[in-house]
């Protein structure tokens, strides 16, 4: 199942190229979850909700996609994580660049078990309608494309075998970076820097998150390819090693990493993400404007 969020925060089963509106049930769901939950209500309810769901959506007169602003997928991740540096040839591409400070490919060692995951802000996550208002014109801001997984159900301490039991579903990522010599969680998460999309797939949709292919075009050219069966912490080693560290809640975001390729984006440019398993974005780089 695909699952979206579009226009003013409504929600949608995507069939083929039609989004079929269930507003209401997502309505009734967040009515029955506490305020102060940690995570996505709509998310922590989803096996439970699923066939009523899909029965409305049959139910549901559908409209084309392309005709709907797409939101975030999700709505209230309790937090949004990422792994740096997890393909040995984005890692070889940073340590070569002279373009950028040293210490922002130097200060953190390359593997992910030293050097940590990262955090990106909630307030940072977009949808692709929303667009990216790029900051600081003067410096380089550059996309990374990857594979994001859904957390489905709250876990600690989880291991690898048992990851898959976690994962909601997935969808694609854009981890948009200002390079710089600040701390990378704050150059990441600027607002708009963090997008996700086109929509959300339940879990059953991919059988193996670790064989996906993603790739990345900039006007029309292709920049980046992921196989995630290059991934150096595959999708389990990268959910245990996150909740060895952390409680994961419902519609917790993991951004996987990102492959060689990266490079500068300007005002004016459109970025297309795509992926068989999940399907396409295409996302416009604005300026920033106050």
């Amino acid at each position: 199942m695909k699952l979206c969020r579009f226009d003013e925060d409504r929600l949608g089963v995507v069939m083929g190229d039609m989004v079929h509106d269930v507003t209401d049930l997502q309505t009734e769901i967040r009515k029955g979850a506490r305020y102060d939950m940690k995570g996505d209500a709509v998310i922590a309810v989803l096996p439970a909700w699923r066939s009523r769901l899909e029965e409305a959506a049959k139910k549901a007169p559908g409209k084309p996609v392309s005709s709907v602003k797409l939101l975030s997928p999700i709505a209230r991740p309790s937090k949004c994580m990422a792994a740096p540096t997890n393909y040995k040839k984005h890692i070889e591409e940073m340590r070569s660049r002279t373009d950028i400070p040293r210490e922002a490919t130097q200060r953190q060692p390359p593997d992910i078990g030293k050097a940590g995951i990262f955090l990106k802000s909630n307030s940072s996550v977009v949808g692709p309608s929303e667009g990216i208002p790029l900051r600081f014109p003067d410096r380089t801001n550059e996309h990374e494309i990857e594979l994001v997984v859904i957390i489905g159900k709250q876990g600690t301490n989880i291991p690898k075998d048992k990851a898959k039991e976690y994962i909601a579903g997935y969808t694609l990522g854009l981890d948009m970076t200002c390079r710089g010599g600040e701390d990378r969680s704050f150059r990441k998460s600027i607002d708009g820097y963090s997008v996700l999309g086109p929509w959300f797939v339940t879990a059953d949709e991919i059988a193996n998150p670790d064989d996906v292919k993603v790739t990345l075009t900039v006007n029309g050219q292709l920049k980046q390819t992921a196989e995630t069966k290059d991934l150096i912490y595959d999708v389990g080693r990268l959910i245990e090693f996150a909740s060895s560290f952390y409680t994961l809640y419902p519609g917790d975001v993991y951004y996987t990493g990102t492959p060689q390729g990266v490079s500068p984006v300007k005002p004016g440019d459109v970025l297309r993400g795509e992926c068989a398993q999940v399907g396409a974005f295409e996302i416009k780089v604005r300026a920033h404007t106050a």
